[in-house]
Protein backbone atom coordinates (compact mmCIF):
# COMPACT_ATOMS: atom_id res chain seq x y z
CA UNK A 1 0.00 0.00 0.00
CA UNK A 2 1.38 3.27 -1.59
CA UNK A 3 1.52 6.23 1.42
CA UNK A 4 0.41 9.29 -0.24
CA UNK A 5 1.07 12.41 2.49
CA UNK A 6 -1.23 15.38 1.85
CA UNK A 7 -0.14 19.10 1.55
CA UNK A 8 -3.18 21.29 1.46
CA UNK A 9 -2.97 25.13 0.04
CA UNK A 10 -4.62 28.36 0.79
CA UNK A 11 -2.82 31.13 -0.66
CA UNK A 12 0.82 29.57 -0.90
CA UNK A 13 0.75 28.00 2.36
CA UNK A 14 0.22 24.47 4.22
CA UNK A 15 -2.52 24.40 5.87
CA UNK A 16 -5.90 21.97 6.75
CA UNK A 17 -9.04 21.87 7.39
CA UNK A 18 -11.98 20.14 9.19
CA UNK A 19 -14.45 18.55 7.27
CA UNK A 20 -13.56 20.34 4.51
CA UNK A 21 -15.05 23.74 6.19
CA UNK A 22 -12.60 26.51 5.07
CA UNK A 23 -13.50 28.34 8.49
CA UNK A 24 -11.37 26.02 10.37
CA UNK A 25 -7.74 26.73 8.38
CA UNK A 26 -4.61 26.13 10.49
CA UNK A 27 -1.95 26.52 9.27
CA UNK A 28 0.60 24.56 9.57
CA UNK A 29 3.63 25.70 7.43
CA UNK A 30 4.20 28.84 4.99
CA UNK A 31 6.36 26.84 3.19
CA UNK A 32 5.06 23.44 1.61
CA UNK A 33 8.44 22.80 -0.41
CA UNK A 34 9.74 22.44 3.39
CA UNK A 35 7.39 20.28 4.10
CA UNK A 36 7.23 18.08 0.95
CA UNK A 37 11.62 18.01 1.49
CA UNK A 38 10.62 16.75 4.79
CA UNK A 39 8.51 13.86 3.41
CA UNK A 40 10.89 12.71 0.89
CA UNK A 41 13.85 12.55 3.53
CA UNK A 42 11.65 10.32 5.16
CA UNK A 43 11.53 7.91 1.89
CA UNK A 44 8.46 9.07 0.73
CA UNK A 45 8.05 8.96 -2.84
CA UNK A 46 4.18 10.37 -3.42
CA UNK A 47 2.38 12.88 -2.25
CA UNK A 48 -0.99 14.49 -2.77
CA UNK A 49 -1.58 18.17 -3.16
CA UNK A 50 -5.12 19.87 -3.04
CA UNK A 51 -5.64 23.85 -4.05
CA UNK A 52 -7.98 24.90 -2.15
CA UNK A 53 -8.12 28.35 -3.26
CA UNK A 54 -8.43 26.38 -6.50
CA UNK A 55 -11.24 24.46 -5.41
CA UNK A 56 -13.43 27.20 -4.46
CA UNK A 57 -12.65 29.30 -7.40
CA UNK A 58 -13.60 26.53 -9.68
CA UNK A 59 -10.07 27.01 -11.40
CA UNK A 60 -6.37 26.01 -10.88
CA UNK A 61 -4.70 29.05 -8.78
CA UNK A 62 -1.76 27.36 -6.52
CA UNK A 63 0.12 25.77 -9.64
CA UNK A 64 3.23 27.61 -8.61
CA UNK A 65 3.78 25.66 -5.76
CA UNK A 66 2.86 22.21 -7.50
CA UNK A 67 5.46 23.71 -10.20
CA UNK A 68 8.40 24.45 -7.32
CA UNK A 69 7.73 21.24 -5.22
CA UNK A 70 7.75 19.00 -8.50
CA UNK A 71 10.92 21.23 -9.85
CA UNK A 72 12.80 20.63 -6.27
CA UNK A 73 11.95 17.29 -5.28
CA UNK A 74 11.69 13.74 -7.08
CA UNK A 75 8.05 13.18 -5.43
CA UNK A 76 5.21 11.71 -7.55
CA UNK A 77 2.83 14.28 -6.87
CA UNK A 78 -1.43 13.56 -7.97
CA UNK A 79 -2.69 17.00 -7.85
CA UNK A 80 -6.59 18.01 -7.27
CA UNK A 81 -8.49 21.39 -6.56
CA UNK A 82 -10.53 23.13 -9.03
CA UNK A 83 -9.38 21.93 -12.24
CA UNK A 84 -12.59 22.03 -14.45
CA UNK A 85 -11.06 22.84 -17.60
CA UNK A 86 -8.38 21.24 -20.38
CA UNK A 87 -6.59 24.31 -20.01
CA UNK A 88 -6.12 23.76 -16.24
CA UNK A 89 -5.17 20.23 -17.07
CA UNK A 90 -2.86 21.59 -18.78
CA UNK A 91 -1.26 24.04 -17.08
CA UNK A 92 -0.93 20.94 -13.97
CA UNK A 93 0.92 18.61 -15.65
CA UNK A 94 2.80 21.25 -17.20
CA UNK A 95 3.49 22.20 -13.70
CA UNK A 96 4.93 18.39 -12.25
CA UNK A 97 2.07 16.88 -11.67
CA UNK A 98 2.26 12.75 -12.66
CA UNK A 99 -1.33 12.30 -12.16
CA UNK A 100 -4.25 15.08 -11.42
CA UNK A 101 -8.00 14.27 -9.58
CA UNK A 102 -10.81 14.98 -11.07
CA UNK A 103 -13.83 15.30 -8.32
CA UNK A 104 -16.36 18.21 -9.04
CA UNK A 105 -16.06 17.80 -12.76
CA UNK A 106 -16.60 13.69 -12.77
CA UNK A 107 -20.23 15.03 -11.91
CA UNK A 108 -21.05 18.25 -13.35
CA UNK A 109 -19.55 17.56 -16.66
CA UNK A 110 -18.68 13.94 -17.50
CA UNK A 111 -18.32 14.79 -20.83
CA UNK A 112 -15.21 16.64 -20.14
CA UNK A 113 -13.51 14.24 -17.59
CA UNK A 114 -14.09 10.86 -19.74
CA UNK A 115 -12.40 12.95 -22.37
CA UNK A 116 -9.85 13.61 -19.80
CA UNK A 117 -9.90 9.38 -19.61
CA UNK A 118 -9.20 8.92 -23.18
CA UNK A 119 -6.75 11.47 -24.03
CA UNK A 120 -4.14 10.87 -20.94
CA UNK A 121 -5.52 7.27 -20.03
CA UNK A 122 -6.07 5.83 -16.66
CA UNK A 123 -2.81 5.91 -15.27
CA UNK A 124 -2.94 9.64 -15.10
CA UNK A 125 -6.40 10.48 -14.35
CA UNK A 126 -7.88 10.09 -10.86
CA UNK A 127 -11.40 10.51 -9.72
CA UNK A 128 -12.16 12.03 -6.50
CA UNK A 129 -15.13 10.00 -4.98
CA UNK A 130 -15.67 12.27 -1.62
CA UNK A 131 -18.93 11.44 0.00
CA UNK A 132 -21.58 12.47 2.72
CA UNK A 133 -22.21 9.25 4.76
CA UNK A 134 -25.99 7.96 4.51
CA UNK A 135 -27.90 4.88 4.61
CA UNK A 136 -27.19 3.87 1.21
CA UNK A 137 -23.40 4.10 1.68
CA UNK A 138 -22.86 7.90 0.59
CA UNK A 139 -24.17 10.61 -1.54
CA UNK A 140 -21.20 12.54 -3.89
CA UNK A 141 -19.98 16.06 -2.24
CA UNK A 142 -18.70 18.92 -5.02
CA UNK A 143 -16.99 22.31 -4.89
CA UNK A 144 -14.46 22.08 -2.35
CA UNK A 145 -17.34 20.14 -0.76
CA UNK A 146 -19.74 22.77 -0.38
CA UNK A 147 -22.38 21.26 -2.19
CA UNK A 148 -23.93 17.68 -1.75
CA UNK A 149 -24.99 16.07 -5.11
CA UNK A 150 -27.83 13.13 -5.33
CA UNK A 151 -25.38 10.93 -6.75
CA UNK A 152 -24.38 7.47 -5.10
CA UNK A 153 -20.77 6.48 -3.93
CA UNK A 154 -20.30 2.77 -4.96
CA UNK A 155 -22.55 3.62 -8.67
CA UNK A 156 -20.50 6.68 -9.26
CA UNK A 157 -17.87 4.67 -9.08
CA UNK A 158 -18.93 1.72 -10.57
CA UNK A 159 -19.64 3.53 -13.58
CA UNK A 160 -16.35 5.23 -14.33
CA UNK A 161 -14.96 2.02 -13.89
CA UNK A 162 -16.49 0.94 -17.02
CA UNK A 163 -15.70 4.32 -18.51
CA UNK A 164 -11.80 3.59 -17.91
CA UNK A 165 -10.95 4.64 -14.28
CA UNK A 166 -8.69 2.94 -12.66
CA UNK A 167 -7.57 5.18 -9.63
CA UNK A 168 -10.31 6.21 -7.20
CA UNK A 169 -9.45 8.68 -3.81
CA UNK A 170 -12.50 7.89 -1.71
CA UNK A 171 -12.92 10.38 1.34
CA UNK A 172 -15.12 10.33 3.96
CA UNK A 173 -16.00 14.19 4.47
CA UNK A 174 -17.32 13.48 7.85
CA UNK A 175 -14.13 12.00 9.10
CA UNK A 176 -11.96 14.45 7.59
CA UNK A 177 -9.74 16.34 9.88
CA UNK A 178 -11.04 14.53 13.06
CA UNK A 179 -8.64 11.94 13.67
CA UNK A 180 -11.46 9.58 14.46
CA UNK A 181 -10.25 6.23 12.24
CA UNK A 182 -11.28 5.83 8.22
CA UNK A 183 -14.22 4.40 7.06
CA UNK A 184 -12.72 0.90 6.99
CA UNK A 185 -16.39 -0.38 5.94
CA UNK A 186 -17.04 1.63 3.05
CA UNK A 187 -13.43 0.65 2.03
CA UNK A 188 -14.23 -2.99 2.27
CA UNK A 189 -17.93 -2.88 0.52
CA UNK A 190 -16.48 -0.71 -2.54
CA UNK A 191 -14.01 -3.14 -3.07
CA UNK A 192 -16.58 -5.92 -3.08
CA UNK A 193 -19.16 -4.37 -4.99
CA UNK A 194 -17.11 -2.43 -7.82
CA UNK A 195 -15.20 -5.60 -8.43
CA UNK A 196 -16.91 -5.92 -12.20
CA UNK A 197 -16.52 -8.91 -14.31
CA UNK A 198 -16.12 -6.62 -17.75
CA UNK A 199 -13.63 -4.42 -16.25
CA UNK A 200 -10.24 -5.70 -16.93
CA UNK A 201 -7.94 -3.53 -14.44
CA UNK A 202 -8.19 -3.91 -11.26
CA UNK A 203 -9.92 -0.55 -8.71
CA UNK A 204 -6.69 1.25 -7.15
CA UNK A 205 -8.79 2.56 -4.10
CA UNK A 206 -7.03 5.46 -2.44
CA UNK A 207 -8.21 5.75 1.49
CA UNK A 208 -8.65 9.22 2.82
CA UNK A 209 -10.03 11.46 5.60
CA UNK A 210 -9.98 10.35 9.39
CA UNK A 211 -6.58 8.43 9.47
CA UNK A 212 -4.89 8.65 13.36
CA UNK A 213 -2.72 5.89 14.41
CA UNK A 214 -0.50 3.83 12.91
CA UNK A 215 -2.06 1.21 13.57
CA UNK A 216 -4.97 1.64 10.91
CA UNK A 217 -2.50 1.53 8.20
CA UNK A 218 -1.72 -2.16 8.25
CA UNK A 219 -5.67 -2.68 8.29
CA UNK A 220 -6.24 -0.47 5.39
CA UNK A 221 -3.99 -2.01 3.33
CA UNK A 222 -5.24 -5.76 4.39
CA UNK A 223 -8.80 -4.25 3.42
CA UNK A 224 -6.96 -3.98 -0.27
CA UNK A 225 -6.76 -0.52 -0.59
CA UNK A 226 -3.93 0.40 -3.12
CA UNK A 227 -2.52 3.74 -0.90
CA UNK A 228 -3.55 5.46 1.95
CA UNK A 229 -3.79 9.69 2.39
CA UNK A 230 -2.32 10.77 5.81
CA UNK A 231 -2.94 14.51 6.22
CA UNK A 232 -3.25 16.30 9.93
CA UNK A 233 -2.18 13.00 12.12
CA UNK A 234 1.26 13.51 10.48
CA UNK A 235 1.29 17.78 11.01
CA UNK A 236 -0.26 16.78 14.78
CA UNK A 237 2.03 14.14 15.37
CA UNK A 238 -0.20 11.27 15.63
CA UNK A 239 1.50 9.22 13.05
CA UNK A 240 5.70 10.08 12.68
CA UNK A 241 7.63 10.13 9.72
CA UNK A 242 10.06 7.57 10.99
CA UNK A 243 7.18 5.07 11.37
CA UNK A 244 6.08 5.53 7.80
CA UNK A 245 10.25 5.62 6.70
CA UNK A 246 9.78 1.83 8.01
CA UNK A 247 6.53 1.01 7.09
CA UNK A 248 7.86 1.75 3.71
CA UNK A 249 11.31 -0.64 3.71
CA UNK A 250 8.97 -3.54 5.34
CA UNK A 251 6.99 -3.48 2.49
Amino acid sequence: MRIIPAIDIIEGKCVRLTKGDYNTKKIYNENPLEVAKEFEDAGIEYLHVVDLDGAKASQIINHKVLEQIASKTNLKIDFGGGLKSDKDLEIAFNSGANQITGGSIAVKNSEIFEGWIEKYGSQKIILGADFYPDNSGGKIATNGWQEESSLELIPFISEYQQKGIQYVICTDISKDGMLQGPSFETYTKILNECHVELVETSLKLIASGGISTFDELPKLAANGCEGVIIGKAIYENKISLKQLENFIIKK
